[in-house]
């Protein structure tokens, strides 16, 4: 028997489904039962209020993922299954972070990373900062670890979210 050089890979799949209850359900429990983990999963009503958009991340070999996509589009409440890796997409999601702030020049420098990074500050206390931060997933690492510097308390992520740029576009993610 010939092993397979494919190499696994994260794939970002948009799935779009009936807005139904128990949906999501059928969907994850359909790619843990093949025992693969998702490692990102956001979920919200389209433009048309009866359909919900799934966008989720996993990592496997083409082949297997392929797999997946086509259980996936057996499903009942599944109208559309889309393996963003094979379209030219725009992916972004969110962190929330509060940052030790205690003195003057913490907060200045906080205040200039924020701006660097195009953050904003949504909360202040006497001792921290709380942040948003939005992007692709290199900027939410680079700032968090320039954060991490000053004393990180809590920190919340968002899923990633993505959006196919064209339909017929090219294997090339921004």
């Amino acid at each position: 028997m010939e092993l397979s050089s494919e190499q696994p890979k994260r794939h970002t799949l948009a799935i779009l489904v009936d807005n139904q209850p128990g949906v999501l359900a059928r969907v994850s429990a359909l790619i843990s039962g093949r025992g693969y983990n998702i490692d990102s999963l956001s979920v919200a009503e389209t433009l048309a209020a009866d359909l919900s958009l799934i966008t989720l991340v996993t990592t496997g070999t083409p082949r297997i993922v392929s797999q997946i996509v086509k259980q996936l589009r057996k499903l009942i409440n599944v109208v559309k299954v889309t393996d963003l890796a094979e379209v030219n997409y725009v992916e972004r999601q969110m962190v929330m972070v509060r940052v030790r702030a205690s003195d003057p020049a913490q907060r200045a420098e906080i205040t200039r990373l924020a701006e660097i990074f195009r953050a904003k500050i949504i909360d202040v206390s006497l001792k921290t900062f709380t942040l948003e931060i939005t992007g692709g997933e290199e900027k939410i690492r680079a700032a968090l670890t320039l954060l991490a510097d000053f004393g990180l308390e809590e920190q919340v992520l968002t899923g990633l979210t993505a959006i196919s740029r064209l339909r017929n576009g090219t294997n090339k993610k921004n």
